[in-house]
């Protein structure tokens, strides 16, 4: 017996979907002279033996077998003070509030879960009944508040149960909280969850009750529509007038839960879904003015469900919660019907200060400049796109990586999502001169995250060489990507932004990261320089049209990045490209080619991603500037 087996447990079922909900549940361990349980805002499915918070047994056997009895009035400050006093001084961590209810269980193991088949019982209208009738040896604890009053309630179950069956109960089941078990062994734990779950998968196979729910995707034209919709009427109104638009995420076509059914799902997707047809500005601030909340589930009927959330994980919780919440109520009905928790019930959990401190703890807030924002740089997956990337994410922007090359787009945003959690880097592939392809990075992103605040166009590629010799395909593979993807992701972008600014809030962003060669000729580099030239008349022209959108569009004009692929790589970089082509004269090898250039720039170097990153989140902050080409040259060229 020790903690490594409680993390394999703990790790075992905080992994499976059907266990859990929102990283919830709880377990624990017991030596003679601590209990070792989860503390709260840790998941179980990543918690490590360092993780668990020690409590003193005897000063938990005092307070809740000895000081008071099932049936007392406790003031539960008391005994939170309590509860804090026995944390070993070795220990970090808040102590879970259902520990009182693990020192309770005489067994070394104690593992919480919120099975969905168990729910599905447990939020029955029969739960009492059927528990009786399907596990006999089992404690079944009408609902009570969670918390040290459910402690206490259990305290006097179990030792009326001792009394009667002169054993402690291996199975405590908690009408519309799911279940404590209690085992001495791995092994015994396991068997113990199993045998629960066959005997009830036996009983919804008999009422002829499906266990699997998988809802139809809705279609890309109303996750199109509507999610970036719901980004700005569900977002969050400031003091100053500005709005915090929410992440939205569609969930599937199916028939959220009408009520509250357990503490989590209140705590994570508040008590009651939005259903409305076309959900509008009006009628989301009725459904406010009355529940005292915007809702988080949204529920166009036929359509699809949408969830929103403050971050990316608060919004797929929901998500999680939502669906958690339909499965149950058609798992219910099996045992005659689901049974919602009341006003009084839903009343305190939504005060309860120990789950405000649990969502919290799960929604850390961010602070960067970028916070809340959505932020796909196209070309990202090596080079300039990815250096811009890593900055945005460095200030809290959900990055998007979009490129050609899918499999280094995934490496890129794996990099970029270990050194930046708060980033949720991802990618999608595109090939910004098909159409088609365009058109899904974006219809991916809408899945994703519900829309996209700051839209980076950066892919972007050179041939050079002189014009008596540049082939027409060359000449038009520069132009097709460089110029006309330039076109084709505005196109589809812009479309995502509208609707997404349609009913108010802050200027979205789209930045085209041009060249210096967008301001001034390039030598034997015309497709190139032409292609930038007419992307800065693309801009003016796109911001003339997208501001009546609350759309700003900006370019960024850098100078040479001599570190990145584009310029270094051996075999196509450009030092290769213009050693080879002449363009410089007299040099001889790729190093004359770079101190050539270098020697051009009266800051003495080459641009970094950071300096771009910079020029980019200056447009974004800047509300009085559109159709702009901002040198980003270390002085090599300025603006007349």
């Amino acid at each position: 017996m020790s903690l490594e087996t409680l993390v394999k447990l703990s790790n075992k079922y905080g992994s499976d979907a059907s266990c859990v909900i929102a990283g919830g549940g709880n377990t624990s361990f017991k030596d003679e002279k601590f209990l070792y349980v989860k503390p709260s805002g840790i998941a179980l499915a990543t918690i490590q033996k360092d993780d668990f918070v020690a409590l003193d047994r005897s000063i938990l056997r005092k307070v809740f077998t000895e000081t008071f009895s099932g049936d007392e009035k406790i003031r539960e400050e008391e005994v939170k003070n309590f509860i804090a006093s026995s944390v070993a001084p070795t220990s970090c961590g808040r102590p879970s509030v259902e520990a009182p209810l693990h020192e309770l269980m005489d067994f070394a193991y104690v593992v919480h879960l919120h099975p969905v088949l168990v729910n599905g019982l447990m939020c029955s209208a029969d739960a009492e009944k059927v528990c009786k009738t399907l596990f006999p040896a089992s404690l079944y604890i009408p609902y009570t508040d969670p918390g040290y009053v459910l402690a206490v309630a259990v305290a006097g179950a179990v030792k009326k149960y001792v009394a009667e069956n002169n054993c402690q109960p291996s199975l405590i089941f908690l009408q519309n909280h799911g279940v404590f078990a209690g085992a001495n062994s791995e092994e015994e734990m396991i068997a113990l969850y199993d045998k629960v779950f066959s005997t009830l998968e036996e009983a919804y196979a008999k009422a002829n009750i499906a266990t699997s729910f998988v809802p139809e995707k809705a279609d890309g034209e109303t996750v199109r529509m509507f999610a970036p919709k719901l980004r700005t009427l569900l977002g969050t109104e400031n003091a100053d007038g500005t709005l915090d638009r929410k992440f939205v995420i569609p969930a599937g076509i199916f028939t959220p839960a009408e009520g509250a059914l357990t503490p989590d799902h209140i705590v994570y997707a508040k008590s009651y879904a939005f259903t409305k047809d076309a959900p509008c500005k009006d009628c989301i601030n009725a459904f406010a003015a009355e529940k005292g909340y915007k809702p988080v589930v949204v529920n166009l009927p036929g359509k699809g469900v949408f969830c929103a959330g403050n971050t990316m994980k608060e919004a797929e919780v929901a998500v999680e919660i939502a669906m958690n919440g339909a499965q149950i109520v058609a798992l219910a009905s099996a045992f005659g019907g689901v049974r919602f928790l009341n006003d009084r019930e839903r009343s305190f959990i939504e005060n309860w200060e120990v789950e405000s401190y649990r969502k919290n703890a799960l929604a850390k807030k961010n602070t960067g400049r970028l916070a809340g924002k959505v932020a796909v740089v196209t070309g990202a997956a090596q080079g300039f796109g990815y250096g811009i990337a890593e900055e945005l994410a460095r200030e809290d922007a959900i990055v998007v990586i979009a490129d050609m090359n899918m499999e280094g787009a995934q490496s890129a945003a794996d990099t970029i999502r270990a050194a930046y959690p708060a980033s949720c880097a991802f990618a999608v592939a595109v090939n910004v001169s098909n159409e088609e392809s365009v058109a899904a990075m974006v219809q991916s992103v809408a899945e994703k995250c519900g829309g996209i605040d700051l839209f980076v166009a950066n892919a972007g590629v050179v041939r050079a060489g002189s014009v008596k010799e540049m082939t027409l395909k060359d000449w038009e593979f520069v132009t097709d990507i460089n110029y006309n993807g330039y076109f084709l992701c505005v196109k589809h972008v812009a479309s995502l932004m509208s609707a997404e600014t349609a009913d108010g809030g802050d200027w979205l962003d789209i930045v085209q990261v041009n060249s210096k060669s967008g301001l001034q000729g390039s030598n034997r580099n015309g497709a190139y320089a032409g292609g930038k030239f007419g992307g800065i008349g693309l801009t003016q022209s796109f911001a003339l049209e997208l501001v009546a959108d609350r759309i700003k569009v900006n370019s960024v004009c850098p100078g040479n990045f001599f570190d990145g692929p584009l310029w270094s790589n051996p075999e196509k970089g450009l030092f290769v490209q213009y050693l080879k082509s002449g363009k410089v004269p007299g040099a001889k090898t790729v190093e004359d080619v770079k101190k050539f250039y270098e020697s051009k720039i009266p800051m003495n170097r080459g641009c970094f991603p950071k300096d771009v990153a910079k020029a980019i989140i200056y447009s974004v902050e800047q509300k009085y500037e559109t159709g702009q080409a901002i040198p980003v040259t270390g002085g090599q060229v300025m603006l007349k």
